[in-house]
């Protein structure tokens, strides 16, 4: 059957999947499988489901560069970081907007430690992944915040956080997991934030019922905590501990999502002993709940701060020769062996 595309628009069609090339951006505008398997954390499945599809592509297709650029996320969210890098440059070459390989390969530098390529990266191709209807404009912002923090960054994490992360007040849940998590990045390393965190949390209001996504109800709680909206956290974990009988998601939350809000409160409390407690087991199986590597990572630096402050040397000791041996040249990283 012959698709008619619009005028102006440059359109890849596939089986399961629709992209456009629209006002100097290139969106995914659906991706069926590929989004679930983000979202379902099944990083394994991201890389094959798009490896099975590869052999009926080729660079002469319309589109052939997306389906590079999710192969390049799939790949480095199954650990495959080298081969994930080389197939988001190529990406790249064939069509310099795609916003996918522009965030596989930021994806690459985050997981690896390399903040100062990944600075380097994200501001030489700022124009390509900027654009106003880019898809992961807001995301590829928080990931050069990221790659700042790991520097010591903080001024330049808190001007991005307001003039790019927050500053349109976005009410998109996946923007406000960005904000949630670099605020509360910012708190691991002691700074003041001042009032965001109360703008943050009034906008999370309208998204968190505790049963539909849990990844993004413990992003909502952080806010909450970070706004001191105790009445809010409560009704939440409320509504989350109802839902752990009969929602879809049942076993999301009543495995990780509930843990996870109650570790973090308990961090937030300034009770390191409990977050240690709640958090060491759960990061175990947060490899299911939702969201990438990088976005789910705030745990693991979570809990080597709890376990820094709880004066758990032995697990904190534990944690950062992990850290080490993945990220060996990661400043931030340094900072946890002195905290030892």
């Amino acid at each position: 059957m012959a698709l008619n595309k619009p005028e102006g628009v440059g359109s890849a069609y596939r089986a399961g999947s629709i992209f456009t090339i629209t006002g100097g951006s290139i969106t995914p505008i659906t991706d069926t499988g590929h989004l679930l398997d983000f979202y379902c954390a099944d990083s394994r499945n991201m890389r094959e489901r798009i490896a099975r599809a590869m052999p009926l592509w080729s660079e002469q297709m319309p589109g052939y560069s997306v389906v590079l650029g999710m192969y390049a996320f799939g790949l480095e969210e199954d650990g495959h970081y080298a081969q994930a890098e080389d197939t988001g440059r190529n990406a790249l070459t064939l069509e310099p907007l795609d916003c996918w390989a522009h965030h596989a390969v930021a994806h690459v530098m985050e997981m690896q430690g390399r903040p100062e390529d990944g600075i380097g990266w994200m501001l030489a191709r700022e124009p390509y992944w900027s654009g106003e209807l880019n898809f992961f404009k807001v995301h590829n912002w928080w990931h050069r915040a990221v790659f700042h923090l790991d520097l010591g960054q903080t001024d330049q994490v808190l001007a991005l956080y307001d003039s790019a992360v927050r500053d349109s007040k976005s009410p998109v849940a996946l923007e406000m997991v960005d904000a949630s998590a670099l605020l509360w990045r910012l708190y691991l390393c002691n700074v003041d934030v001042g009032d965001r965190w109360k703008e943050l949390a009034q906008v999370w209001r309208n998204h968190a019922d505790g049963k539909t996504y849990p990844f993004n109800d413990w992003h909502a709680a952080m806010a909450f905590l970070g706004a001191g909206l105790d009445s809010e956290l409560n009704a939440l974990v409320m509504r989350m501990q109802q839902s752990a009988a009969d929602s879809p998601c049942a076993e999301w939350i009543d495995r990780i999502g509930l843990p996870l809000v109650q570790g973090f409160t308990a961090f937030w409390q300034g009770n390191d002993g409990k977050a240690v407690e709640i958090l060491l087991p759960v990061r175990h199986f947060c490899g299911v709940f939702g969201g990438s590597h990088a976005q789910r990572d705030i745990i693991d630096l979570t809990l080597i701060e709890a376990a820094s402050r709880g004066g758990a040397q032995d697990i904190h000791q534990s944690l950062v020769n992990e850290r080490l041996a993945q990220r060996p040249y990661s400043r931030m990283t340094a900072g946890f062996l002195n905290q030892g």
